[in-house]
């Protein structure tokens, strides 16, 4: 059988092709879950996602599971520290950017109830099918995603960019991108 198109990008690493199969674009509302994909996808900036999808362990180690709670306090001294964890992107404003947006995340969970009600709010609490024959189809960035990253920055977070927004509605499965000949569709 023919591979679809839509896995080509993770055949070749089996965590990829465990996270297309799985997780991606898979609807999610949990709100750790949530607040995890939105610091891993920030860390993607500027590399690929298999890089990340490779430190993940890692990552979920450092950051205590992505515990929103627990990620706002961490101090600067221990953030620091983690500069120099050869498992992490040791990028400084990477690093500290998971804390800012965990405050932020606080904020919005105070105001909205929780993460989930407030990410999938631009989407009226649906998922967006876009029913893709190929990839050259989908989009990179929407205008809910540069509504969205304009939110986020105006909140406080940041490596929340357009294009890492919608790869973020991809991995909480506000968007379904897999295409339409896709198994895992």
């Amino acid at each position: 059988m023919k591979e679809s198109e839509c896995r080509l990008w993770a055949v070749r690493d089996p965590l990829l092709l465990e996270y297309h199969d799985h997780e991606w674009c898979r609807i999610s509302h949990d709100d750790r879950y949530i607040f995890e994909m939105l610091c891993l996808e920030g860390q993607s900036t500027g590399l690929s996602w298999r890089t990340i999808i490779n430190k993940r362990q890692a990552y979920k180690e450092a950051f205590f599971d992505f515990d929103i709670d627990t990620c706002a306090s961490l101090t600067d001294e221990y953030l620091t520290g983690l500069l120099d964890h050869k498992g992490l992107i040791r990028n400084k404003n990477k690093i500290f950017s998971i804390r800012r947006n965990a405050i932020a995340a606080k904020k919005i969970i105070e105001k909205y109830g929780s993460l989930d009600a407030y990410v999938w709010s631009y989407t009226d609490g649906k998922q967006i099918d876009g029913h893709w024959k190929t990839s050259a189809e989908m989009p990179a960035e929407t205008d809910i995603s540069r509504k969205m990253s304009r939110d986020f920055k105006k909140l406080g977070m940041s490596f929340v960019g357009p294009v890492i927004t919608y790869s973020f509605m991809q991995s909480i499965g506000m968007v379904n991108d897999h295409l339409l000949d896709c198994p895992y569709r």
